[in-house]
């Protein structure tokens, strides 16, 4: 570090720490303000059985494009869910590679499957949003409800019957879950949960209450919708051009007024995204920013938030504890090194809180670098400036 001894004198070195420690203290207080709210959320949903006054009350929609390597615990999840369910439309994109055929022999043991294939995509619309729309329109008139169901997702028993009960209990019109994900090789444990923390720095957790219009949070892989709902916003169209379309769609419908939520699905549904670290900063990495679903303002002072909270306090640590040996500290040196500290802290502490949302069949060494993912998150924080920069050019097997 003498270069950097050369480079600064001790006037600079207290300057810089107290910018530091005005702009970190305000993030930090900001990132508890959101954490805090995780104490008094909505309890996880529960497996539950369906009851005879909600038969077939939805109908299910699975956009699929060359899923045939995923889709199939999907399927055989779907098929376990109770008579709440009409019909279960798999809205293919013309897939080669088999896809089509794990759908018709799902087909063959239970009726509710049917296969679909959109039309050509118009111009403006994504893959996925056009497909779900499509559904949409397709789907049985008589069905209350749309839910949106991912190909890589693990529906568990009792899915569809849970989430149908919050959402009539409660009052909601739109409901969607977070997952508990499916990890397997050693760089998907270390990338992933950093990459996940940066939507938990930046919103609320799931389950909490309150949430204002343009900080709603959702998740397009289980998301259920009132049918009259969904017709009113004219299906996916508000959303035919975002990377993001459910939480765009979501807190379009959350701006009319309608009652929109994001709870905990961890016990109900699973998901295997994406294999390996390299997929998962490609794929995941390439929509975390939700920009399709921000203005450029709240964009990038969540940015500025996550680089302060979640990118710097690491190094930042190691940086200052370097020089603060270099002669009499300042104070505010001393206050930024015990601040990073702190955020560093609270960073491993909350791998307590996400560790619920792992699934683990049984002990695996790679799982062990969950415990070290705070490692990556100057990396994970680097990802999301780079997608909050760049336009995707290509998305689970199209190019734009």
């Amino acid at each position: 570090m003498d270069w950097l001894h050369n480079l600064l004198n001790k006037e600079t070195i207290g300057a810089v720490a107290l910018g530091l420690l005005v702009c970190q203290g305000a993030a930090s207080l900001i990132l508890l303000s959101r954490l805090v709210k995780g104490a008094v959320r909505h309890p996880p949903l529960v497996p539950k059985t369906a009851t005879p006054d909600r038969f077939q009350r939805v109908s299910v929609v699975v956009p699929t494009l060359n899923e045939v390597d995923r889709i199939a615990p999907c399927l055989a999840g779907l098929s376990q869910q109770g008579d709440e369910v009409r019909e279960i439309l798999i809205v293919d994109s013309n897939s080669q590679d088999g896809t089509r055929d794990r759908v018709k022999d799902a087909a063959q043991t239970d009726a509710r499957f049917h296969l679909l294939t959109d039309d050509p995509l118009p111009a403006g619309w994504v893959g996925r949003p056009w497909a779900l729309h499509y559904g949409f329109l397709h789907s049985d008139p008589q069905s209350e409800w749309v839910l949106g169901i991912d190909a890589d997702t693990q529906p568990q028993p009792g899915l569809v019957a849970s989430l149908l009960d919050a959402a009539i209990e409660e009052g909601y019109d739109l409901v969607s879950l977070s997952p508990q994900f499916i990890l397997q090789q050693a760089g998907e444990w270390w990338l992933q949960p950093a990459l996940l923390m940066t939507l938990l720095y930046r919103f609320d957790s799931s389950g909490v209450r309150v949430q204002a219009p343009d900080r709603v949070m959702a998740n397009g892989q289980c998301f259920l919708c009132r049918r009259a709902v969904l017709a009113q916003l004219d299906g996916y169209t508000s959303a035919a051009g975002s990377f993001c379309d459910d939480v765009t769609l979501a807190r379009n419908a959350a701006k009319q007024g309608f009652k929109v939520r994001f709870l905990d699905g961890a016990k109900v549904i699973r998901v295997r995204m994406y294999a390996g670290m390299a997929e998962t900063w490609r794929e995941w990495g390439r929509s975390l920013d939700l920009k399709d679903a921000t203005t450029p303002a709240q964009l990038w002072s969540d940015l500025a938030l996550l680089l302060l909270v979640q990118g710097l306090p690491l190094p930042l640590t190691f940086m200052l504890l370097s020089v603060s040996g270099w002669g009499d500290s300042f104070l505010s040196l001393k206050l930024a090194i015990d601040l990073n500290i702190f955020l560093v802290a609270i960073r491993f502490a909350l791998l307590l809180a996400i560790y619920p949302s792992y699934y683990r069949a049984r002990f695996s060494p790679a799982g062990l670098l969950f415990w070290l993912s705070p490692l990556a998150d100057p990396l994970a924080v680097l990802r999301i400036f780079l997608s909050a920069v760049q336009t995707p050019k290509q998305w689970r097997g199209r190019v734009y």
